[in-house]
């Protein structure tokens, strides 16, 4: 038997003995003394069934196969018992158990077993075979705050995008979605991913480098999107999980790429052009755009501004005196007007222009 086992069979027979006690205080002497010891006894009995059912009163969820969730509202002082079962094929097998790879000191055994979870000290509990040592299978438990969720997994990035940005080249179905973890948890790793847009699920790969995922929604270009994207990131560090929700139509993270073929013609005449992931027909998905000039030296998010204007064209004639100056230039959906696409530029200094992408 485990210490916090121990602990757990002492803290029974103390309710068991103190039980019988509580309910006979009620018929005892009725002298000053005698009350005050009725209500501290009272008072120790409530105590100690509260203590009691706090063990209980917490949600165990399967998350997935594998993998139980374990949600309590805070972490410190909370305890959870947990039952596990290393599976139907080995009712009759002698199994004992491992947490985190290592043994448990007295040994845990039997096909079936309940374990206490403190506070945030959850695992990976792992059955074997006694003969062999042979792996037989493994409950990873997890630890999740509820109702609030309180995150320190993922950095904050503003109140419009949360936790999580996701951005989209056009409206073919496949949007890319980014995060920052946090300074002390840069090991956290992606656990699951659920994306759906109403009943259709939507496939989605983790990146290599752990920061973000490639998702893909099947719905046609053409059709108009009458239900959100339903995201949700299952974050673990160690034994803590975090979920992180986003909720969001394409057509608010469709941002097209920088405008390429930027150059001058003639005179003090930029052309572009459309960026070559953006949907066709052009005359279906317009694009409009931002022409600004800038005082030389300046970048394009600068205010010192020369001029500022819309246009639809691919094309602007700056008529300035200034032969000093740069031109800017970046695109938005016409309609759906989500986010802008990134400045190209060109940097005019009297003949000699410099045209690149930033």
């Amino acid at each position: 038997m485990t210490d916090l086992e121990v602990k757990l069979e002492t803290h029974r027979q103390t309710r068991q003995t103190l039980s019988p006690i509580c309910f006979q205080v009620q018929h005892f002497g009725s002298s000053h003394r005698v009350k005050m010891q009725s209500l501290l006894l009272l008072v120790l009995c409530a105590g100690l069934c509260f203590a009691s059912s706090d063990i209980h009163q917490h949600n165990i969820q399967t998350l997935m196969d594998n993998v139980v969730v374990v949600r309590v509202p805070y972490a410190h002082g909370s305890m959870v018992e947990v039952p596990l079962t290393c599976g139907d094929t080995y009712e009759h097998k002698d199994v004992f158990w491992k947490k985190n790879g290592e043994e448990l000191t007295p040994a845990l055994q039997g096909n079936q077993i309940t374990v206490l979870v403190k506070e945030m000290k959850a695992g990976n509990y792992s059955c074997h075979l006694s003969s062999s040592g042979e792996h037989l299978n493994y409950t990873l438990i997890l630890v999740q705050l509820e109702p609030d969720n309180r995150t320190v997994i993922l950095e904050w990035n503003s109140s419009e995008e949360g936790h999580i940005h996701c951005s989209a080249m056009n409206y073919k179905g496949s949007f890319h979605c980014t995060w920052k973890k946090t300074q002390h948890r840069s090991h956290a790793a992606v656990l699951l991913i659920k994306a759906s847009r109403y009943l259709d699920e939507i496939s989605c790969v983790v990146d290599a480098d752990g920061s973000g995922i490639h998702c893909q929604d099947v719905d046609c270009p053409y059709k108009e999107e009458n239900n959100p994207i339903d995201l949700t990131i299952y974050m673990h560090s160690y034994s803590r999980l975090e979920a992180y929700t986003k909720s969001f139509y394409l057509r608010e993270i469709v941002r097209p790429e920088k405008l390429p073929n930027l150059h001058i013609s003639s005179g003090q005449v930029f052309s572009w052009a459309y960026p070559d992931t953006w949907e066709k027909p052009r005359t279906f998905f317009s694009l409009h755009f931002h022409v600004k000039v800038v005082h030389n030296g300046q970048s394009c998010d600068s205010d010192k501004i020369i001029l500022d204007k819309t246009t639809e064209e691919t094309k602007y004639d700056v008529n300035i005196k200034s032969k000093k100056y740069v031109f800017c230039v970046r695109a938005q959906d016409k309609y759906a007007q989500g986010p802008w696409s990134q400045w190209s530029q060109c940097i005019v200094n009297k003949t000699e222009v410099n045209c690149q992408l930033l």
